[in-house]
């Protein structure tokens, strides 16, 4: 980025930079310049602001308001902002557990939401490589602080349970829904996406499986070596050799092959010359780096209720906590990737929506998974890698399923029909399962 040189000529601020009009921008140097906007590559401008010393508080006030409308006013899934507000009044006043629980959870989708759209707009000034760690960071984050609440409670079913459902919804919800509007949209042609990339997430996949797989068997047979000792030992040791794993497959993507993330479509759009500029970003690098710490603390302060308000909307509304934990929670993180992924799909960059939904099951499960159980192990939260019989064996049978369904690099609405009646086969099951860990799953005498 170029530096700030000691005198401007405002004909060139003009053809070179955009200037944006009534605002209050300071002045750190000798010059009088109010406002420069520093691009950092053709077609593409990033604000820089400077405050004068004159500006006045309602200036600055309305900077503040202008750039808070950018951020929330910006999609109508914000509409449902004010829902987080009244779970926690309607806590403090009625204390009724089923509406706290259902308003934290509508509050918790829009918040969602915008922190991957943060999230995004921090990724155009740090680059594809620093941006991608950022996605698979806080791609994530709503269901890694929803867990984090959860093991601080001792509910570590609720996180085991959460962590699955959140796979369950992107591979089978979220990747239904891409290829079924994809599908739609394009009906008269057969859309392709990148073969390679998607043999590599599913063979992670397949490999967080064997994970969870293994402590689950020396489980039921019984056959530990230290009984008490040797699963959760197990599970410890497989947690740091899936985050070692995870940790080289981003070095494989981002450095040591990028080649093979190139969507199968780009070479068509460059020789047609019909590839489109880039989006430009909406706000500024500081100001994503603020709104990422404001969206992140808001979310942790409302997932404490939501957690709180579990086990007690579970009885109000008489739900199985496995029901909540697996299908009704992951509803809220995936919130973003649900839409980003039908977005793409309709646009017909399927390998956009296959990194968003495959790609997000990757991270929870080669990264999120294993992240609380290590969290647990240095907290004294003793989770391990055993999440039951049932859910191992529907997690089992879901990357199969994806996995067959991705195995031709191709896409139509009937197979995103298929995943889409899958997910609909899970929920049913988890809503008629009772989870033999969980006391409150137990009918009542």
């Amino acid at each position: 980025m170029a530096g700030i040189q000691p005198h401007i000529e405002m004909e060139s601020l003009e053809e070179h930079y955009v200037i944006e009009e009534d605002e209050c921008l300071i002045n750190r140097g000798p010059t009088d310049k109010r406002v420069l906007y520093l691009g950092a590559a053709p077609n593409r401008y990033y604000p820089f602001y400077l405050f004068s010393e004159d500006c006045g508080w309602k200036e600055i006030w309305n900077i503040v308001l202008s750039r808070t409308k950018v951020v929330f006013f910006s999609n109508k899934i914000n509409l449902l902002v004010p829902c987080g507000p009244l779970a926690v009044l309607v806590d403090l006043v009625t204390g009724h557990q089923g509406s706290v629980f259902l308003l934290s959870l509508l509050g918790t989708i829009p918040l969602a939401e915008r922190l991957g759209w943060v999230t995004e707009q921090l990724a155009f000034y740090t680059g594809p490589t620093v941006g991608g760690l950022l996605n698979a960071t806080f791609g994530n984050a709503t269901e890694l602080i929803i867990s984090i609440h959860a093991m601080k409670s001792g509910m570590i079913r609720v996180v085991q349970q959460s962590l699955l459902g959140s796979i369950l919804s992107n591979m089978l919800l979220v990747l239904g829904s891409a290829f079924f509007s994809g599908g739609i949209v394009h009906s008269n042609k057969e859309q392709v996406f990148n073969k390679v990339n998607a043999e590599i997430n599913t063979g992670l996949l397949l490999v967080a499986v064997m994970g969870l797989v293994f402590p689950a068997v020396l489980h039921f047979t019984r056959t530990e070596l230290h009984v008490g000792k040797s699963e959760l030992a197990l599970s410890r040791f497989s947690s740091c050799v899936m985050l070692v794993a995870y940790v080289a497959f981003i070095f494989f993507q981002l450095i040591g092959q990028r080649n093979v993330s190139i969507p199968v479509n780009e070479d068509e759009s460059e020789a047609d010359g019909s590839s489109d500029d880039k989006e430009a970003p909406k706000i500024t690098n500081w100001e994503s780096i603020i709104w990422l710490f404001i969206l992140t603390t808001s979310i942790s302060f409302l997932s404490e209720y939501l957690v709180n308000a579990i086990e007690g909307a579970s009885v109000a509304l008489d739900i199985p906590v496995a029901f909540i934990s697996v299908i009704l929670l992951p509803i809220v993180g995936n919130a973003a990737e649900h839409a980003s992924a039908v977005m793409f799909a309709i646009k017909d960059e399927l390998d956009m929506s296959l990194g968003v939904a495959v790609g997000s099951s990757t991270q929870i499960s080669m990264f999120g998974i294993p992240f609380c159980a290590v969290y647990g192990w240095v907290f004294g939260h003793p989770m391990d890698l055993n999440f039951q019989l049932f859910e191992t064996a529907t997690l089992f049978m879901t990357v199969l399923v994806v996995a067959f369904m991705l195995q031709e690099g191709t896409s139509n609405y009937f197979k995103g029909l298929m995943l889409l009646f899958c997910y609909l086969i899970v929920a049913a099951s988890y809503f008629v399962h009772i989870d033999p860990e969980s006391i409150r799953d137990k009918p009542e005498a």
